[in-house]
């Protein structure tokens, strides 16, 4: 089952690459839908780095959904475009009944020094996975126009 967005943001490439990168970004795009807890010692890194990063999900913060791990690479492109792909797996509860999962988010650069972002899930789940489409599309709505408004108040940072 496959999953699709493509927005023009307005905020700079840079700035939407930072967001994607950050932890603190997927939490803000997520929420309330969604929230994320780290299980790493430690806590969330600032950044996203290549390797396995293990959370607790819950729904609005209140209704346990179960453990994942979000696995993170950042394939090398000979163009301009900017890729992060989680090919990570669910641990628990109906996060675990997903057998495979790959969330790739593309930035690249828009007209007006604004940004083209696109994000596709492509999972399985065996017969339910319609249920689950029903669900992930619901949370991949709500995270478009998330992103489409805390995009004006991203910024880059120094890399």
């Amino acid at each position: 089952m496959r999953i699709l967005l493509k927005l023009v943001l307005d905020c700079t490439p840079d700035a939407a690459w930072d967001a994607v990168r950050s932890p603190r970004g997927m939490q803000q795009v997520s929420a309330p839908f969604s929230t994320f807890e780290s299980l790493e010692p430690g806590g969330f890194p600032a950044r996203w780095s290549a390797g396995e990063h293990p959370v607790k999900i819950s729904s609005f913060g209140m209704v346990p959904i179960g453990e994942q791990v979000i696995g993170i690479s950042y394939p090398e492109r000979s163009d301009d475009v900017r890729v992060q792909v989680d090919t990570g797996r669910g641990l628990s509860g109906p996060l675990a009944l997903v057998t495979k999962w790959q969330h790739s988010i593309a930035i690249a650069s828009a007209p007006g020094g604004r940004t083209l972002y696109r994000d596709q899930l492509v999972f399985e789940a065996g017969t339910i996975a319609p249920l689950l489409w029903v669900g992930y599309w619901a949370f991949w709505q709500w995270r478009s126009a998330r992103i489409r408004s805390l995009a004006p108040t991203w910024k880059a940072g120094p890399s």
